[in-house]
């Protein structure tokens, strides 16, 4: 793509007067960097993305607050992590992990394993423990 060709279409980015830096070749043939404004066919497709992450974080909430979900889910959903992230993360077998997503499981973990996964979600462990959704 050449300098004059990079898309300056409104996005996310424009909206907030930021600009992603792209390379382009120059006049001379040569390859450079120039700024856009945004690209409006990657602007949908992240809007849809990140409607569809709020999407998840909202139903992992519902599922907290109706009780069929530990704390652990909303929050693992809220910093876009999945069961074999969070389980690397917090240095524990995913089965164990997936064990304690569960409510019933969750309210007999120990202080100690709960203060693994309030690092990872940079909370305290009271908010993990008294999140309700």
């Amino acid at each position: 793509m050449k300098t004059d060709q990079i898309p300056q279409d409104d996005s996310s980015l424009s909206k907030k007067d930021l600009k992603e830096l792209c390379y382009a070749v120059d006049e001379n043939g040569n390859y450079t960097t120039a700024l856009s404004s945004g690209w409006e066919p990657k602007s949908v497709a992240l809007d849809g993305s990140i409607q569809l992450i709020q999407q998840r974080i909202e139903n992992a909430r519902q599922m907290v607050a109706n009780g069929q979900a530990s704390p652990i889910v909303y929050f693992m959903e809220k910093n876009k992590m999945d069961l074999s992230i969070l389980a690397s993360y917090v240095s524990m077998w995913k089965w164990r992990v997936k064990r304690h997503c569960k409510p019933k499981v969750f309210v007999t973990l120990s202080d100690k394993i709960l203060k693994k996964y309030a690092v990872v979600f940079e909370i305290s462990t009271e908010e993990l423990k008294s999140f309700k959704g």
